[in-house]
This record gives C-alpha cells, sequence and structure tokens, in this order.
C-alpha cells in the first residue's frame, strides 16, 4: 500500500504541479483561460470521486474499483505524455508572448481527453485509496491512545504523501522546465506503471471489506419509509422503535448507531405498524428501517454544515497555486550565478512546512495542547480544521502584501510595461505564504479526512470521503466563477487579472478579496462546529478471557465543544474524542 500511495503522488504531482506553464507555454494559452481550465478540470476530477465511491461501496468494493482506476488513469497519462512529443498537437512557439497563436480546437480537444481520463481514474482511485489503507488498520483501538497506529494512521497518509509531492516538485518540474516536456510527463507516467504494479502484486495481503449494497438505496428508503409514515406520531420511548441487529449485521461491525432526538422526523421510518408486523422474517425496507439505518442518514446530514465549510476555503485556494506560479515566473529565481528554480518548485516550501508539522504534531503540539485541554490527543479534529482555517486566512493576507511588494519593486524600475523582463526582487519573498499555507494543510486537510472518516457510518465511509473531493469540485467552480467575474468586470485598462501582463494587473486586490471571504467562513465553521454532536456508537467490549461479550453500561459520551472545551449536551465527563460517543 506504501509503494502504491507513494508512487502515485508522486505521479499525480509531477502531473498536474506545472500544468500552468505547460499551457501557458506550450499551448500558449492565455493566463485565466489557462488557470480556468485547470481549475474546472480539477472540479471534474473531485466530483469523479462520488461516482468511484458508490461504485465501491455498492458493488465493486474498494481493491478493484482502485485497480480499474488505475488503469484508467495511466491511460490518460500516455496521452498527454503523447501530446508533449508530437509537434503537431502544440501551436508553434511563441518566446516573445506577444501575438501568440493559441491551441486549436482541436488540440485543446485531446487536452481535455486526456484531463477527463485522469480524472475518471482519479475519481475510482481518491476516495477508495485512503478508505482501503485504513481498513487494513483496528481503527478503534487508539482512542484515547494518541501513539497508536490507527489514531496516527491520517498523519502517516499525508506525511509519506508528502514526501512523495516533494520528490516531484523537486526533480520532475526541473526535469520539464530545462529538459523539456516529453520527458518530464514520461517520468510520472512510469510512476504511475509501477504503483499499478505495486497495488496488484500485494493483492493477497489486503483485508477488505466486503461491499454491502449501495448507500443511496438504503438512504432512499429510509425518506420513502417516512414519507408513507409521516401522519404518525413518534413514540416518547425510542426502545418502541425498529430493531433488528442480524439485518444489520454487514453494516455495523464496528457498531451499532444509537437513537438520537436529533432529525426525529426520519424516526417515523422505523415506526412498526400492524402492517409491519405480517412478515416479521423479511421487513419491507420500504416502509420499515432499522434504528441503525435511521441514524445512517443522520449522521450525514449533521455532517453537512462541517463539510460545507472546507467549499469556501478551496473557493478561496483554487487559482492561487496558479497565480503565485506566474507571480514567481517574472521574479529572481536564481540560487547562484548559473542555477534558477523553476517557479512551480517554490511548492516544496509548502510541502516541506507540512512535513515537518506532521512530523512534530504527536511529538510537541499533542503534549503541549494536552496541559490545557486534558484530552489525550491534544485536540478534538474539529479544532484541528479551526486552526488551519485561521492560519490559511493569514497565508492569504500576507500572499497580498507580497504582490504589493513585487508590484513596487516592478515601478521603481520602469518594469510594468516589460513582463518578459525579470524584476529584481527575489522569488523567496513568497516562501513565507507558501510556508503558511503547508501549515494549514497540516491542520485542516488531516483534520478534515479523519472527521469525515470517523463521524460517517460504517457503511458509508467510501462514500463520505468522497465528500471532501466533492467540496473541492465545488469550490473549484466557484473559485472560477468568481475568477471569471472578476475578468469580465474589471475593465480592460485596470483589469485585476490581466491576461498576459501581470504587472499591470491587481492581483493584490484578488488576494484581499479572498481573505475577506475566509474570515466570513470562518465564522460560520465556528458556529457549526460549536453546535455539532458526535454520532452515538454502541460498542461491543470484551471483558473477560473467556471471549464473552457484553455491552457497555449506558451512558452517553459527548465530545468537548470547540469554543469553550466543555460538553455542550452532557455534564458527564468522558473520552473526548471527535468521532465517538458511547452508549
Amino acid at each position: 500500500m506504501a509503494a502504491n500511495e507513494v508512487c502515485d503522488r508522486f505521479a499525480g504531482t509531477g502531473f498536474h504541479a506545472n500544468l500552468i506553464t505547460y499551457l501557458t507555454q506550450q499551448l500558449n494559452l492565455p493566463m485565466v483561460k489557462a488557470s480556468n481550465i485547470l481549475t474546472n478540470f480539477g472540479g471534474t476530477s473531485s466530483f469523479m470521486p462520488l461516482i468511484g465511491a458508490l461504485i465501491a461501496d455498492s458493488f465493486a468494493g474498494r481493491f478493484y474499483t482502485i485497480v480499474v482506476g488505475l488503469l484508467v488513469y495511466l491511460l490518460g497519462m500516455v496521452c498527454i505524455t503523447t501530446s508533449s512529443i508530437l509537434p503537431q498537437l502544440r501551436p508553434p512557439p511563441c518566446p516573445t508572448k506577444e501575438n501568440c497563436t493559441e491551441a486549436s480546437s482541436s488540440q485543446l480537444w485531446i487536452l481535455y481527453l486526456c484531463l477527463l481520463l485522469t480524472s475518471l481514474g482519479s475519481g475510482a482511485i481518491r476516495p477508495n485509496v485512503v478508505t482501503f489503507a485504513a481498513d487494513q488498520f483496528d481503527m478503534t483501538t487508539g482512542k484515547s491512545n494518541p501513539s497508536s497506529a490507527g489514531r496516527n494512521f491520517f498523519n502517516w497518509y499525508y506525511f509519506c504523501m508528502g514526501l512523495a509531492t516533494l520528490t516531484a516538485l523537486t526533480i520532475v518540474v526541473y526535469v520539464q522546465d530545462r529538459v523539456g516536456w516529453g520527458l518530464g510527463l514520461g517520468i510520472p507516467t512510469i510512476a504511475m506503471v509501477f504503483s499499478f504494479l505495486a497495488f496488484v502484486v500485494a493483492a493477497r495481503l489486503y483485508r477488505r471489506v466486503k461491499p454491502e449494497g449501495s448507500p443511496l438505496v438504503r438512504v432512499a428508503q429510509v425518506v420513502v419509509a417516512a414519507v408513507k409514515k409521516r401522519k404518525l406520531v413518534v413514540p416518547e420511548n425510542p426502545k418502541s422503535l425498529y430493531e433488528n441487529k442480524e439485518l444489520d449485521a454487514g453494516i455495523s461491525a464496528d457498531g451499532r448507531l444509537l437513537h438520537t432526538n436529533t432529525l426525529q422526523w426520519f424516526d417515523r421510518a422505523a415506526i412498526v405498524t400492524q402492517d409491519d408486523t405480517k412478515d416479521p422474517t423479511t421487513p419491507n425496507l420500504w416502509r420499515l428501517a432499522t434504528v441503525h439505518r435511521v441514524e445512517e442518514i443522520k449522521s450525514v446530514i449533521r455532517m453537512v454544515p462541517i463539510w460545507a465549510a472546507a467549499i469556501l476555503m478551496v473557493t478561496a485556494q483554487s487559482h492561487q497555486h496558479s497565480f503565485i506560479i506566474i507571480q514567481a515566473g517574472t521574479m529572481d529565481r536564481h540560487m547562484s550565478p548559473s542555477f534558477e528554480i523553476p517557479p512551480a518548485t517554490l511548492s516544496i516550501f509548502s510541502v516541506l512546512t507540512m512535513l515537518i508539522c506532521l512530523s512534530a504534531y504527536n511529538r510537541l503540539f499533542v503534549p503541549f495542547a494536552r496541559r490545557f485541554t486534558n484530552n489525550p490527543i491534544g485536540i478534538t479534529c474539529l479544532q484541528r480544521m479551526g486552526i488551519g482555517f485561521a492560519v490559511n486566512i493569514l497565508a492569504t493576507v500576507v500572499s497580498a502584501l507580497v504582490e504589493i511588494k513585487r508590484k513596487q519593486v516592478a515601478l521603481n524600475h520602469g518594469l510594468l510595461d516589460k513582463p518578459n523582463v525579470m524584476i529584481p526582487i527575489s522569488v523567496f519573498w513568497l516562501v513565507p505564504q507558501f510556508a503558511l499555507h503547508g501549515v494549514a494543510e497540516a491542520f485542516m486537510a488531516v483534520g478534515h479526512l479523519e472527521f469525515l472518516y470517523d463521524q460517517s457510518p460504517e457503511s458509508m465511509r467510501s462514500t463520505c470521503v468522497a465528500l471532501n473531493s466533492i467540496a473541492v469540485a465545488i469550490g473549484s467552480y466557484v473559485g472560477t466563477f468568481v475568477v471569471s467575474l472578476i475578468h469580465d468586470y474589471t475593465g480592460k485598462e485596470n483589469n485585476w487579472l490581466p491576461d498576459r501582463n501581470l504587472n499591470k494587473g491587481k492581483l493584490d486586490y484578488y488576494y484581499w478579496l479572498m481573505s475577506g471571504i475566509q474570515v466570513v467562513n470562518l465564522v460560520y465553521y465556528v458556529t457549526c462546529a460549536y453546535l455539532y454532536t458526535n454520532k452515538p456508537l454502541e460498542v461491543i467490549i470484551d471483558n473477560n478471557e473467556e471471549g464473552d461479550l457484553e455491552l457497555a453500561t449506558e451512558k452517553t459520551v459527548v465530545s468537548k465543544s470547540l469554543l469553550n472545551g466543555q460538553n455542550r449536551d452532557s455534564g458527564e465527563n468522558g473520552d473526548q474524542l471527535c468521532n465517538e460517543k458511547r452508549s
């Protein structure tokens, strides 16, 4: 799994990291058009994981879905590598950046086909790889043990991915800029071949979770049953609602969800009527649902407000990577008189910072935070996400200040009208914002992934993890919409985001706008996190050597609030983990 993941991330990063340069310099596309293509492509790629997750959870299983996804992704990479080698698939070179011939419609359609194939492949890979890897661990251990493998899985996952990303940014991007795009895209393609082989060769070693039918069908059954019984009154005693442990056995191996008092309208689906008792051995699931199945849909609905907070954060970040690379292309990138770093390589500072943060998180941050929170894992994943949101605002503010500085130097040297002349300001002015983005990712990305995995119903984990990609997709499309509006309505003379000459633009205004959006989003997130309650899970505990199983005593454990560290709806002390309410 580790070899597969490292090769996969190395290939993906090497393929995507420098595409903005390929589109603007090899296909001669304007900055905004190229950035919008990449953002729309990213949005499409992020919608596909929902389909891949549903296929895996419903009937195919995660292993075979990943295998097919790897093959389709590899086909897309072979396609774009071939197009970068054949000159007839590209427009004539335009080193002056004036009166350039853009890629023709046929050349762009070939590009779109390649990107579509990689989108389809990543849709099958993304939501299933992380959950498939987590399936290899006992994630129920370490609920109060921060050093357990299960508890640290997501940190280690992102750390390994960061190492692969760092390698791609230093090697592949340099080859693309200095040697050629054929070899620069060929290296990630070869890495993808090794990724596929590593995954398939170890097929017999994996623990596979059997798919238990489409989660969407179960959701539809609960909704239909509740609609049919909409005129019935929900009983005050939840114990009278329908339970069937044998029926739910395949979708509740980690524990059975218990009844909650939220979203009680859905409880009507579990009310037992005389018609439902005619054949108790084979209940009609379109008329009667178990409490566990009702709580599945409740759990997902409760997750939606927290999940949605990631959308505006993605909106703010969607074009920053592209714009920063273009900024770097105008600045002094010399590390020595004879060595100049490629613009896209600057992303290594973000990756390095993320790796350092992930390495120091358990060793330094958790012990420090534990002194104030009395939480064995330091802070909850909701608090971890909140810190990431706040740091990302600071990163965007720094981006605006650096752009003001860059334009001032260009003005002082009379270079505003000379986009092809290097501005005498070091590219390392961009490092602080990259570092802050790395810190934000170490907190936000890991916390968000852990939240989606832990709080999702067991049988819907791939689907719920895919929500992370859906947030990226929606945020990317919203980001494209915002950038297009800015480009179309800020005029030709004082356009914030000009097509060719960034020195004449007002990119700092764009950064200030994104900072304001993120501040509003942080307020929204804190409110949602304060009101959130964790899913209640009945856990079977082995309390004797003979292996007899008994249920824990009936006691609900509620996670601490994001704001004040206190239980919002219970005065009892309990394990303060984000991923459990136990009875």
